[in-house]
């Protein structure tokens, strides 16, 4: 099972280009979306949240009340560990099932783990055998974060000092996508990283 690990800070760009390889029908494994499924109304997590941070972070139908919970630990560390703990083993063991189910199913030359702190996570680092970070300016990753999301400037801001930073990631990739030009630039670039990566497994097998 060939994996590649995707990666980059916020705001540059990293789940659109796991969109532009899923429609070159490269499986996708994003740990995001594994988290806000884990969380969805319904799910069983849900309780544990609200035994944890209370009842609050819950609205009246019963789905987690994201933003509320977002600015919580946003300013509260030791929350941010605490949701952590709860969340991230059940991220994980998701993303392994989903990975060997496409490995059986699809048994593609290759498929993309997402995962926003890939090199600091060494469990995720031990499932890659390449890493790929999509990058982009400082500047870029405020504007589209701020854009696209409820957080403010600052936040945005607050959270990229909080990574790692854009030229480490860089360093310790195997290979480095730049996205700060338009979406059509991002898809160019990815067709012919796809491509790359499609010769790279056929030489492997």
């Amino acid at each position: 099972m060939h994996t590649i690990g995707l990666t980059g800070g916020i705001g540059s760009g990293k789940s659109e280009a796991a969109k532009l390889f899923s429609r070159l029908d490269v499986p996708i494994v994003d740990t995001d979306i594994i988290a806000h499924s884990l969380t969805a109304n319904g799910e069983p997590m849900l309780a544990h949240i609200a035994t944890t941070f209370g009842p609050d972070f819950l609205n009246e139908d019963g789905a987690l009340n994201r933003a509320k919970l977002r600015t919580h630990i946003f300013n509260n560390p030791d929350e941010r560990k605490k949701l952590e703990t709860l969340l991230h083993p059940a991220i994980y063991e998701r993303a392994v099932a989903q990975l060997q189910d496409n490995q059986k199913r699809l048994n593609p030359d290759y498929q993309i783990l997402v995962v926003p702190l890939l090199f600091e996570a060494d469990k995720y680092l031990a499932l890659v055998q390449e890493t790929l970070v999509i990058d982009c300016l400082e500047e870029t990753q405020i504007k589209r974060a701020s854009a696209r999301s409820h957080l403010t400037e600052l936040e945005v801001k607050t959270i990229i000092q909080a990574q790692m930073s854009g030229s480490d990631r860089c360093k310790l990739a195997n290979h480095v996508i730049d996205n700060n030009g338009t979406l059509d630039e991002l898809a160019e670039k990815i067709h012919k990283t796809h491509e790359k990566f499609i010769k790279t497994c056929i030489v492997s097998k």
